[in-house]
């Protein structure tokens, strides 16, 4: 017998919760990674734009999508527009859900080691080239990596078990004000440090000549793939939103907050890493190897280390669990199942391609799709193929095919409030922006030119 749905018992949490799915790893150390790289302050300038353009609209696509139906993307779209093939692409938030949360639940594995190593006492204390080591010999260990993935995934569909207002957005309501409590305490003390403002020039001071071609699809890129658009992750969470929530106004607020953890990152990380005459360029390599270095040449630097990996786990936690649940809203919703059961399917079948994936640096390295192995090949197509196809058929979807009258009825809460510009902003980026930016973002990332 399906179960009564339920959603967000307040705009609090919906907002937490919706933040905590944008917010992750990619916000901590992708996002002011690129920025040093490509030109930071002249980076950080375009992705904004590119939220405003691009990011913003294709959530707001999905908001209306959700909430207007309170069902996920399949199902929405038979109530929308009855016939419509566009349904069929629910399948593809839901496999996309499943292949990506499957290899980042091994990052999130590695996160928890770091965390236990940290709390110990035994990550410090080594030079740069251990630390290396002592990274290859985690993912090179097939016990290790697995016992640590399966733990994450099990804490991730614990939460799930308590449902949407016991579980997701109970967490969320205490992960995320953590977070960004973590995160000031982190700034402050990099900001402290002798040579930081080396720090903050690397990431703020806008050069446009190191911006290039590159810059700007990658800043199109961050900002697509930041906001967790084009899974149906936003739709399914917008399913459990209350009909009086203000969607645009939910959205901006969601944006800026993603993107204010991201410039605080950028904080945390570059100043200490010019502080400490680290390479502010290593990309992945400064969770794993760089910052540990950093973090045992600072005073208690015990504590800074343990600080640090709690906040990787709440945001690496709340972006599983918005994954999640995309899988088990779908079978609820068009299989009729519990959720107790719907999530045990879920967990299951993640827990599968999550194993696999963890396995693809030591038992299954041999085994290789397209030239990469199995959690290569998942960190490729899952953000490059199964994000960007979506994101491009929702907002095709909703700026071409849906009626505009379900639109303003949804911008405007039913007539309660004024749209003004925004529901011309919405559909002029939907129709032809996003559709643009995606397609240029795709044939780059693909190689195409």
């Amino acid at each position: 017998m399906k179960e009564k749905r339920t959603g967000f018992a307040t705009r609090l949490g919906a907002i937490a919760a919706t933040v905590g799915s944008a917010v992750g790893l990619g916000n901590i150390w992708r996002f002011p990674y690129q920025a040093g790289e490509n030109g930071g302050g002249a980076y950080i300038l375009v992705y904004l734009i590119c939220v405003i353009l691009l990011g913003i609209p294709i959530m707001m696509s999905e908001f209306i999508i959700g909430r207007s139906t309170h069902k996920n993307m399949k199902g929405a779209v038979q109530q929308l527009t009855p016939g419509s093939p566009f349904k069929f692409f629910a399948y593809i938030g839901v496999l996309g859900a499943l292949l990506i949360c499957g290899y980042y639940s091994v990052v999130c594995g590695w996160v928890i080691e770091y965390l236990w190593n940290s709390a110990d006492g035994s990550l410090l204390g080594h030079t740069p080239e251990q630390y290396s080591d002592m990274f290859g010999s985690l993912v090179g260990t097939p016990q290790r990596c697995v016992l640590w993935t399966l733990l994450f995934l099990l804490l991730n569909f614990l939460v799930l078990s308590r449902g949407i207002q016991k579980g997701v957005e109970r967490i969320a309501n205490i992960m995320m004000p953590l977070l960004f409590v973590l995160l000031i305490v982190f700034c402050v003390n990099s900001l402290l440090l002798p040579g930081s403002m080396k720090g903050m020039d690397f990431l703020f001071n806008p050069k446009f000549e190191n911006l290039g071609w590159k810059g700007v699809v990658d800043a199109m890129g961050q900002a697509f793939m930041s906001l967790s658009l084009g899974v149906t992750c936003l739709i399914t969470y917008s399913s459990y939103f209350n009909d009086d929530s203000r969607l645009m106004k939910d959205a901006v607020t969601i944006s800026a907050l993603d993107t204010l953890v991201a410039l605080l990152a950028g904080i945390v990380i570059f100043p200490a890493v010019f502080s400490f005459g680290m390479d502010p360029k290593a990309g992945p390599d400064l969770i794993f190897n760089t910052l540990p270095t950093i973090f045992q040449q600072m005073p208690g630097g015990t504590i800074w280390a343990v600080l640090f990996f709690v906040l990787l786990f709440f945001a690496s936690i709340t972006s599983t669990i918005s994954l999640s649940e995309i899988p088990i809203t779908f079978l609820i919703d068009e299989y009729k199942l519990s959720r107790t059961k719907a999530l045990i399917i879920t967990a299951v079948l993640m827990a599968v391609v999550a194993v696999l994936s963890a396995l693809s640096f030591s038992t299954l390295s041999d085994v290789t799709l397209f030239g990469k192995n199995i959690f290569d090949f998942l960190d490729y197509v899952g953000p490059n193929i199964f994000m960007l196809l979506g994101g491009l058929v929702t907002a095709i979807y909703v700026g071409w095919f849906l009626k505009k009258e379900i639109i303003h009825n949804q911008l405007t809460n039913g007539g309660k409030y004024r749209s003004s510009f925004v529901q011309p902003y919405i559909i002029f980026c939907l129709r032809f922006i996003a559709p643009v930016a995606i397609i240029i973002i795709f044939m780059y990332y693909t190689g195409i030119f």
